[in-house]
């Protein structure tokens, strides 16, 4: 029976929860979320498995060698004290990866030279011989994580990023990332029970990594190899019977929607989808945004609009799929990643989840629009959460929240009991009477404040009753003539706030469908 031992699989900040759960339902064990990884327990299988299986995992690997160092020297004698003669020899060939974080490591290349000096110096002063770097297909890929004076050596168990999954053909000008896109459907709680639509489409990733799910095809069928095929130990039997159990394989019965609006992309995308042998549930066309008119039912969308960092977008782009996601995609839940607030609010529908992510090195957020199909509270009337609960569910078991008053599919408590304790009264009654409020709010007679005299001194007049004039008021809410400042009125009412008088003027600057207050000159 193989022994249990501890790995590590690396994945993009914000997909760690998502990770988690593929390595739970894999069997793993003690497993552990952190900062773009998650550590667990498993045997060897587990270690196929976790490269084969999991979606939103960049690389696993497989820690052999703990220490702390404060210096480089000290770094390199440490590594060359360690018997390498486990895991190479001197015909062997090797690459190594750091990443560094602290004050006493700032450049992981730097790390990288010393850590191979010293394997080498090992071997040298061994053998007379030392084995190759070779940086690629090497048969040993060695990865040095720093983080402030902890060092750990692992080895990588899946040589290239488990992104690459083999079936992509081709790419356009801004492809995100296979992992990425996987952990957004993951994110949103699509399973292939509902179509799925994206309109910018693109290469196709989305399309793709969604049929997969849909299916529950691994996304390591399509490819050729991994690094622990080299190790010593490897059990190419054990391998090919994960590899060869398609037992999990389900048919889809919906259908994925595919379009964009440049000729090429969608070229790109068709040939991907062929290559993944996905095309029978994937329709693809050529159509801009604005020609789509009709869309299937309740359906998911799922899109990576440009936003002018690698690819340029259009001024009105965000604003027409604000206006599609409202007239068009009614009864969807509608997922769209971008890395702009402002590209967000040119939406102008209100977000009902946010969640950070980062496509490579660009922040971004992912956030989600659910399109009511009629009345809002026509829907509540028909006991429908505002959220997907399979989600919230899962979201709950990963150590979340679910929202406060989740047990009334999305309405407002009714009965007291309901209600926080703070709220409650001893008999269960919400509070009516004074004696229940705090007592910052209480007279001494036990009624509520009526005079001014109860009041704070801070709202009162030198004569006790609660100023009237301006003159009474602090000065930040005088004008320099003392007469009180003029109402603050409405936005709405293309009025503003400040003096009736003066040449500061606050008034509403229109951009689109949004409002912003600017001060203008009124010789403007």
């Amino acid at each position: 029976m193989n022994e249990n031992f501890e790995m590590v699989a690396k994945t993009f900040q914000g997909l760690e929860g998502v990770l988690a759960d593929e390595l739970r339902a894999l069997g793993a064990q003690d497993v552990m979320q952190g900062v773009r990884m998650v550590s667990f327990m498993g045997d060897k299988e587990l270690l196929y498995k976790a490269n084969f299986c999991c979606r939103t995992a960049l690389r696993i690997l497989k820690p052999f060698y703990k220490f702390k160092s404060s210096s480089a020297d000290d770094l390199y004698e440490q590594v060359k004290t360690y018997d390498w003669s486990t895991i190479l020899n001197v015909d062997s060939t090797f690459a190594i990866d750091s990443t560094t974080h602290g004050e006493e490591f700032r450049h992981s290349r730097f790390v990288t030279y010393r850590v191979k000096d010293a394997i080498a110096d090992f071997f040298m002063e061994r053998d007379g011989k030392r084995p190759s770097i070779r940086v690629t297909n090497p048969d040993i890929h060695i990865d040095v994580h720093i983080n402030g004076n902890e060092v750990t050596l692992s080895l990588d168990s899946s040589g290239e990023p488990l992104y690459r999954r083999g079936w992509r053909k081709g790419q356009g000008e801004a492809p995100i990332n296979e992992v990425l896109a996987a952990g957004i459907i993951k994110l949103a709680g699509w399973d292939g029970q509902t179509d799925l639509v994206d309109p910018m489409c693109g290469s196709g990733t989305f399309l793709v990594e969604a049929a997969l799910i849909a299916a529950n095809i691994n996304p390591g069928v399509f490819r050729q190899h991994y690094a622990f095929q080299q190790w010593d130990d490897y059990d190419a039997d054990l391998f090919s019977s994960i590899y060869n159990d398609d037992s999990g394989e389900r048919e889809f019965q919906h259908k994925i929607y595919g379009s964009d609006i440049d000729a090429k992309s969608v070229a790109i995308a068709r040939a991907n989808v062929k290559s993944a042998g996905v095309a029978r549930m994937v329709e693809l066309e050529m159509r801009d945004l604005a020609d789509i008119q009709e869309v299937p039912e309740h359906g998911t969308l799922i899109t990576n609009p440009p936003y002018d960092v690698r690819l340029r977008a259009d001024e009105s782009l965000y604003s027409l799929l604000g206006q599609k996601l409202k007239f068009v995609f009614k009864g969807y839940h509608a997922w769209v990643i971008a890395n702009d607030g402002e590209l967000f609010d040119q939406i102008a529908l209100k977000p009902s989840v946010k969640y950070p992510l980062v496509n490579g090195s660009i922040e971004c957020e992912l956030r989600e629009y659910v399109i009511f199909d009629g009345k809002y509270n026509e829907m509540r009337g028909r006991g429908e959460s505002i959220r997907n609960h399979d989600f919230q569910n899962r979201a709950t078991e990963r150590g979340g929240e679910r929202p406060r008053f989740r047990e009334t599919f999305g309405e407002h408590p009714r009965r007291d009991a309901d209600r926080p304790a703070r709220f409650r009264r001893e008999d269960g009654e919400r509070p009516r009477r004074d004696d229940d409020r705090p007592a910052r709010f209480r007279r001494e007679d036990g009624e509520r404040p009526r005079r001014d005299g109860d009041r704070p001194t801070r709202f009162r007049r030198e004569d006790g009753e609660r100023p009237r004039r301006d003159g009474d008021r602090p000065a930040r809410f005088r004008r320099e003539d003392g007469d009180e400042r003029g109402r603050s009125r409405s936005p709405r009412t293309q009025s503003f706030h400040g003096p009736r008088l003066g040449a500061d003027k606050e008034v509403p600057i229109i951009h689109g469908r949004r409002k912003s207050w600017k001060r203008r000159d009124l010789d403007e």
